[in-house]
């Protein structure tokens, strides 16, 4: 939970520092442009605004590596919510509306994160989680957005390096195993969702892990 706000702050600070150019350049998601992806974090705030308020009676049934399915293939940008996304994007006419609606609501969000009682219960996609779990959860999607955000964009800050070790040891969790220590914890993250093709090397040094890569999250 700890690590939340550092990772939230800096994806949306480096989508203040965007030009609006750059809104329509690529990201590393695919069929997403820039503009795409924040709209889709605009989303994400709310969904963390709600499930913060949504009070869970029961024992939690989730953690913050099972919170995250496996899927069986990269997503491509034709599911409907994913091709709803640059509908809604485009509906913004200028970067700067799309810029500040997710600074008012990005900002609600962190501070709801920061009031939160990380022992709490909450509900959501028919879940049971502590907030700290949730949060927790929410730091790796932070982090493979923030990579997400500036993978063509060369000049940009990488997310701070807590943020990414902290992301790649809920990745393991999830993958239940560890990646190699010669990786950089930026290189984990990548690699193993499936963002970069391992190199031969890499790949070699992956063992048995490789042949299970890479983990496609939902």
């Amino acid at each position: 939970m700890d690590h939340f706000s550092p990772a939230w702050t800096a994806l949306r600070t480096a989508v203040a520092e965007l030009s609006d150019e750059d809104f329509a350049r690529p990201s590393g998601c695919a069929g997403w442009l820039v503009r795409d992806l924040v709209c889709h974090l605009v989303i994400d705030a709310q969904d963390v605004l709600i499930t913060l308020v949504t009070p869970a009676g029961t024992e939690p049934t989730a953690n913050a590596a099972t919170y995250w399915s496996l899927l069986d293939r990269p997503p491509t940008g034709d599911d409907p919510l994913d091709a709803l996304i640059p509908r809604l994007a485009a509906a913004y006419s200028e970067p700067r509306w799309l810029m500040s609606h997710l600074d008012d609501v990005g900002s609600a969000a962190g501070r709801a994160a920061a009031l939160a009682d990380p022992e709490a219960r909450v509900g959501t996609q028919d879940m049971v989680l502590t907030v700290g779990d949730y949060l927790t959860a929410y730091v790796l999607e932070w982090t493979l957005h923030h990579l997400d955000l500036i993978a063509h964009l060369p000049s940009a800050a990488d997310p701070p390096a807590e943020s990414m070790a902290a992301a790649r040891t809920l990745l393991e969790r999830i993958a239940d195993a560890p990646f190699p220590a010669s990786f950089s914890d930026k290189d984990a993250l990548l690699i193993g969702t499936g963002r970069r093709a391992p190199t031969g090397e890499e790949r070699a040094t992956l063992g048995a892990l490789g042949t299970r890569l890479p983990f496609i999250l939902g």
